[in-house]
């Protein structure tokens, strides 16, 4: 029988990072500017390498070309998703990301970018932006042009524990404070559509103004249809909680209390351990840990406190 995959996270230094994923997750990586952790990639720009058993030290984009059967032989060039955590101690920039079609020409055959954000915290009263307010496309690019951004970007009120789905051709920024969690295609194609006029290394950040009006859906879906409630637990522990499902992804909720045992329906599934600790049948785990259950291993039982967030195909 196939064992657990454990991997080492990638991480990111940017501009906007913070020291979190150190403190709070006990990650070993120095900085005060950690941005990112991908806890579980297979991209050109950030390949975690398998840390237990017989695959240790090798890179996750070779198990996926040369060991299918561990991912229900799904077949495909690349694997499908990168798992990340991110903690923002600034504004990121006010982004939006294109679909397959769009990225395949403009962006050297790479994938579009669907993703999606699970709230692990964020201060109170807070907000996202999420969508725009003008429209048409011809007065989303009026309202560009005039650098009319107070007017353009919505910002929608969030909370801990909220989830939100982010199309490709939504504008979307993660603001000061906030970790997420975030599920997404395999790209790490982003247009950036505004900065701030933030300097890095004394000059603006390169921005793309054209290809982000190119993808850019207008109007915007509404405000109410973007944000998921994914904090009640009460009468749900110990089950793994359906959050979203569309053509790239399922994504799930599991909060263990004592003991969850339940059958693998799926090729795999990616968890990423949120908090606490405990074990999966009979291996440790606990807070940061990201892991990979491969096609073969039929029944997973969790032990212990342990919120995840757990994704497959």
């Amino acid at each position: 029988m196939e064992e657990i995959l454990f991997l080492d996270p990638v991480f990111k230094h940017n501009i906007w990072g913070g020291s979190k994923l150190r403190d709070d997750f006990g990650y070993q990586i120095d900085g005060e500017d950690i941005g990112e952790c991908w806890g579980i990639a297979a991209h050109e720009n950030g390949d975690c390498h398998i840390k237990n058993g017989k695959y240790a030290g090798q890179k996750l984009s070779q198990l996926w070309k040369e060991h299918q059967e561990l991912f229900g032989n799904v077949g495909g060039d690349k694997f499908p998703l990168l798992i990340k955590i991110i903690d923002a101690k600034d504004d990121l920039s006010i982004q939006v990301h294109p679909d397959d079609a769009y990225a395949k020409l403009n962006e050297g055959g790479s994938l579009g970018k669907t993703e999606c954000w699970y709230v692990i915290d964020c201060p109170r009263d807070a907000s996202l932006v999420i969508g725009h307010n003008a429209s048409s496309k011809s007065e989303l690019a009026q309202m560009i042009e005039d650098k009319d951004w107070k007017g353009l970007i919505r910002q929608i009120p969030v909370h801990k524990g909220d989830f939100i789905q982010i199309n490709p051709g939504t504008v979307h920024a993660i603001k000061a404070g906030f970790l997420i969690l975030e599920t997404q295609q395999n790209s790490d194609v982003t247009y950036r559509l505004y900065d701030y006029d933030r300097l890095s290394n004394g000059k603006p950040r390169e921005l793309h103004i054209d290809k982000s009006i190119d993808v850019i859906n207008a109007p915007a879906i509404s405000a109410k249809d973007s944000v998921i409630d994914a904090s009640d637990f009460n009468s749900l522990a110990n089950q793994l909680k359906p959050l979203y499902e569309c053509e790239y992804y399922k994504v799930f909720k599991m909060e263990v209390q004592g003991k969850n045992k339940f059958k693998n329906d799926y090729p795999f599934m990616l968890f990423s351990v949120l908090e606490g600790q405990g074990q999966i049948n009979g291996r440790d785990i606990k807070k940061g840990d990201h892991f990979i259950i491969p096609s073969g291993v039929e029944m997973i039982e969790i032990e212990g406190y342990v919120e995840a967030i757990a994704s497959t195909v």
